[in-house]
Order: C-alpha cells, then sequence, then structure tokens
C-alpha cells in the first residue's frame, strides 16, 4: 500500500424516507457495512434529529464510517474511512447503496498519509 488508508466521500441520492429518517435502520445499516467489508466495530454513536434526519459513526479499529440523512431530499452524505489493507472501504459503500434503496450515488476515493510525496502545508 503506498497510502496509510484509504478515506471514500460518497454522495447518495434517492434513497428510501423511511430507512434516511429511522435511527435504527441507518445504525443497522452502517455497522452491518462495516462487518460486511472486514472491519472491527469499536464504538457506535448515532443520533435522531427533529423533525427529521440522522447522523451517526461507527469507530472501526481500521478507522470510521459516517452518516448524515436528509430523509426528505432522499439524500446521505456518507464517509467510509480504512486503514491498513484488510477492509475494502467500497464493499462498505456498496452495501450502504444497497441498504438505503439508492437510486444513484458518486464517490471519490482519497489516499491518506501519503508519507514522502508532495505535501503542502496550510499556514495557520
Amino acid at each position: 500500500m503506498n497510502a496509510l488508508g484509504r478515506h471514500i466521500l460518497a454522495e447518495i441520492y434517492g434513497c428510501a424516507y423511511q430507512i434516511l429518517n429511522d435511527v435504527g435502520s441507518v445504525q443497522e445499516v452502517m455497522v452491518s457495512a462495516a462487518l460486511e467489508a472486514g472491519a472491527e466495530v469499536r464504538e457506535v454513536a448515532f443520533h435522531k434529529f427533529s423533525p427529521q434526519g440522522v447522523s451517526g459513526v461507527v469507530v472501526i479499529s481500521e478507522s470510521h464510517l459516517a452518516i448524515h440523512t436528509w430523509p426528505e431530499l432522499g439524500y446521505a452524505a456518507v464517509d467510509v474511512f480504512t486503514c491498513g489493507d484488510t477492509v475494502d472501504p467500497w464493499q462498505a459503500l456498496e452495501f450502504i447503496v444497497e441498504k438505503c434503496g439508492a437510486s444513484n450515488y458518486t464517490a471519490s476515493e482519497m489516499r491518506r498519509g501519503l508519507f514522502g510525496q508532495a505535501q503542502r502545508d496550510v499556514a495557520t
């Protein structure tokens, strides 16, 4: 591996309202996605907003999965960040897309921890 980790940022569209607005369903999808990809789940934290929406994170030994939902738009923003070679973040994302009933999605992968390559420091 040329990087410490792989970080996928996904935009998921056309999802089922009833799934995206139910904290139990969203939590189940995210935990199951982590397990399907071979990750080791450590901590789980999810919150239901009023009148709608869910946000949550599944902390895994290999990093994390996070989601923020807008049920009224059928939309979810998803992060899947895995370190090491044993967990495939794309497998987790594909599971999430399927279980949320998405009609389409876009995603991009960023390699994290690229030591020895050109880097740009941001002044604070």
